[in-house]
């Protein structure tokens, strides 16, 4: 006995276009230079409110069932952004952070928080070196 199957469609998660839209704006954002791209953020969270941890949860789990790109862990940086993105289009803006693991060998991540809570992952060995919140407050961190 068979079975019949659908495949969906390629990129129809369940994001829709406005997630779909903002993961393709973080791929191309993520190859942009660390300062260009701090300030790009920081331009976009300016006027915003802080994001809540569980819209953010929710933005995570949406950004990486839409995109297998960013649901790798090489893709942090584009998932962080897209996060980001997909927030600011709903009035909000969490907290985007860049760092790198605190002992060998050395690995750079980017990830986002909110309500001062990580998001999605632990990050417990990193430490941040660039970070910017709702509003367009930057701050680099040393």
């Amino acid at each position: 006995m068979t079975t019949e199957m659908t495949m969906p469609r390629r990129g129809a998660g369940p994001g829709g276009l406005k997630l779909r839209t903002a993961v393709a704006a973080a791929l191309l954002l993520a190859r942009l230079k660390p300062g260009r791209l701090r300030r790009v953020l920081t331009l976009l969270g300016r006027g915003a409110r802080p994001a809540s941890y569980d819209q953010t949860l929710q933005t995570y789990r949406s950004v990486v069932a839409t995109s297998r790109k960013c649901a790798g862990w090489y893709g942090c940086l584009p998932r962080s952004i897209a996060i980001s993105l997909a927030c600011r289009m709903s009035g909000t803006f969490p907290d985007w952070h860049a760092g790198v693991r605190d002992a060998p060998p050395f690995q750079p991540h980017a990830w986002v928080a909110a309500d001062g809570r990580t998001v999605g992952e632990d990050v417990h060995d990193f430490r941040p070196l660039m970070k910017v919140t709702a509003g367009g407050g930057r701050n680099a961190l040393r």
